[in-house]
């Protein structure tokens, strides 16, 4: 593989910021894309409630005027007339749900992005379970506005047509719909006072459950091996328990409410039919009108009695969207927006300060070092020294709390993520390996030239290992498919890191898990780069390896104990007998004559 090189330089570059996807600007275009649909649906829902006036008119109309004038040519027109509203109305009523659908992939085209990048922020932050819920709000976000229950709010609202016809019926007809629907409205928002805390905690408790579970299931293992199911299950058990016991309690008053006020709307619709034929019988309507004020009434009050009955579901839908709208306001990038075009110079870590979100203890305290291109260093320590957390900040996989890691002068966290990764390979602990053939996990998911798979593959020393495979690259792999030990997959990361043939190698324990073919084919691939100009940073607790570093850096209590060229670190680790306690294996490899 070529990697590249340049004379190195010193110079730490400025270079001005850019701030990356602004939260504000997303959220107010997905607002203005929701409210804007709703709008046009809402004109539409208008019309489509002046059409629904066709069946009781009908009825009206063939009762008072066909029947006693007994004239067909009436009943064909009125007929006509009819078929035709009815017609629109379902030419409306389908053009509304193509607007609702088209608001529901507007709205996603413009935060799916921003969702999942804020999930993987929130992800490397707080754990993969916190970053999934966005993704499961998104597709219930979807649901809704393509479902059924967003439309009867946009119906209710036009209730007072529905009232005015009833008024010019007979004033008795519209008191009788206004106590109604202010009724309804009445035992809706007392529906919403019983249920809504109740079912928020639950709603709560049974995430908090499911992420315990989630979390416990991907060391199934271990839990299987020390016979830690029975106590596991037992808290499970009583953590279900107590979610469902609250949504229980929220179910059953919401299915209570609405069963009253499904009760109250068809009790009124039998009074308002009382109430026409005492009004037909003292002749102050005609029977045409009572047919028709109470099919009016039924329908007036149908949206109201839907919002009772979906009320949750929009609930449902505001939470989710408060939660996508809180992920991306928290999560807002500071990072580049812009490509920055691939270039060399040295790698510079000044000042270095991490501290965990939320904790005021720093993870590394003032690490200061420089690596120019062609070197290899080594870091070394005790566990718990800070060395994964480095790696993770040379990488940009998480914010400095103070100074910074440059490389060639650019922020490495700051850099836009598609061409900084073109700079980078990065070998983490977890090898992490994704959904998909071996291909795409050697070229990153990208649909890349085969060519140069294949090269990263061989400086990997995996090519031949891949072909005796059932597929060879094609070989799909991850959850229910080809199952990798794991030093297979530790080498197939390492192919993929070597993608692209990067400028800076940061390897985390990359021998942890290899034999001494896939060990030898590591020192030849770190080897091979180094001497192209990569850089290269190795992080191993078995310290075979590190004879080919350059220089060392120990690490102890994420501070800097010692860095320098290897030979010189060695020498003073040497006159400290306790330095040399940690790091038995560079002291035995001093005293045969090998470096460490």
């Amino acid at each position: 593989m070529h990697f590249g090189r340049k004379e190195p330089t010193k110079a730490v570059q400025t270079k001005e910021v850019r701030p990356g996807l602004d939260a504000k600007s997303v959220v107010r275009e997905a607002r203005y894309t929701f409210v804007r649909g709703l709008g046009w649906a809402g004109v539409m829902s208008g019309f489509i409630n002046v059409l629904q006036l066709t069946v009781p008119l009908f009825m009206l109309q063939v009762h008072d005027r066909v029947i006693n004038s007994q004239s067909t040519d009436t009943l064909i027109l009125l007929l006509v007339i009819a078929i035709a509203a009815i017609i629109l109305y379902g030419i409306l009523d389908f053009l509304r749900a193509l607007v609702f659908q088209e608001m529901a992939k507007s709205l996603l085209r413009r935060l799916n992005l921003p969702a999942i990048s804020a999930a993987m922020r929130v992800a490397l932050e707080k754990g993969s379970l916190h970053g999934t819920q966005v993704l499961r709000d998104l597709s219930d976000l979807r649901n809704f506005i393509t479902g059924t229950t967003i439309s009867a709010p946009l119906e209710a609202i036009w209730s007072p047509i529905f009232l005015g016809v009833m008024f010019a019926l007979h004033p008795y007809y519209g008191i009788a719909g206004l106590v109604a629907v202010l009724t309804l409205i009445g035992l809706s928002l007392l529906g919403d006072l019983l249920v809504r805390q109740v079912t928020k905690e639950g709603t709560d408790a049974n995430l908090r459950n499911i992420g315990d579970i989630g979390s416990t299931v991907s060391n199934a293992e271990a839990i299987e091996a020390m016979g830690m199911l029975p106590a596991l299950s037992l808290r499970w058990r009583q953590a279900q328990l107590h979610a469902s016991e609250l949504l229980d309690v929220g179910n059953m008053r919401s299915k209570g409410m609405y069963s009253v006020t499904r009760s109250a709307r068809f009790g009124m619709q039998i009074i308002v039919l009382a109430m026409g034929a005492y009004l037909v019988i003292i002749g102050e309507t005609t029977p045409g009108a009572m047919i028709g004020g109470t099919v009016i009434m039924g329908r007036l009050l149908l949206p109201f009695d839907n919002v009772t009955r979906d009320w949750r579901a929009w609930v449902g839908a505001f939470s989710s969207w408060k939660r996508i709208r809180s992920m991306l306001e928290e999560s807002q990038s500071e990072r580049e927006i812009k490509p920055t075009p691939r270039s060399e110079g040295p790698l510079i870590v000044d000042n270095l300060v991490y501290a965990v979100p939320g904790s005021n203890v720093p993870v590394l305290r003032s690490i200061n070092f420089e690596l120019f291109p062609g070197e290899i260093l080594g870091v070394v320590g005790p566990s718990a020294a800070g060395k994964s957390t480095l790696s993770r900040m040379l990488v940009g996989a998480a914010k400095p709390s103070a100074g910074g890691v440059y490389l060639d002068g650019h922020n490495a966290y700051l850099w836009e993520r598609g061409s900084f990764g073109d700079m980078v390979g990065y070998l983490p602990q977890s090898v992490s390996l994704l959904n998909g053939t071996i291909r795409d996990n050697i070229s990153r998911m990208r649909d890349a030239n085969p060519r140069k798979v294949i090269d990263a593959a061989r400086a990997a020393g995996v090519h031949e290992m891949i072909g005796r495979l059932p597929l060879g690259y094609d070989t799909p792999i991850g959850a229910g498919r080809h199952t990798l030990s794991g030093g297979q997959q530790q080498r197939i990361a390492l192919a993929r890191a070597l993608y692209g043939w990067p400028r800076l190698l940061v390897l985390d324990e990359p021998n942890a898990n290899l034999d001494a073919e896939g060990e030898a084919s590591l020192i030849r691939a770190v080897r091979q780069a180094s001497e192209s100009g990569a850089m290269v940073v190795l992080i191993a607790h078995r310290q075979s390896i590190m004879q080919y570093a350059h220089k060392l850096l120990v690490m102890q209590d994420g501070r800097v104990k010692q860095f320098g060229e290897r030979t010189d670190v060695i020498q003073s680790l040497n006159a400290d007998d306790d330095d040399v306690k940690s790091l038995p294996a560079v002291k035995r490899s001093q005293r045969n004559g090998g470096a460490a």
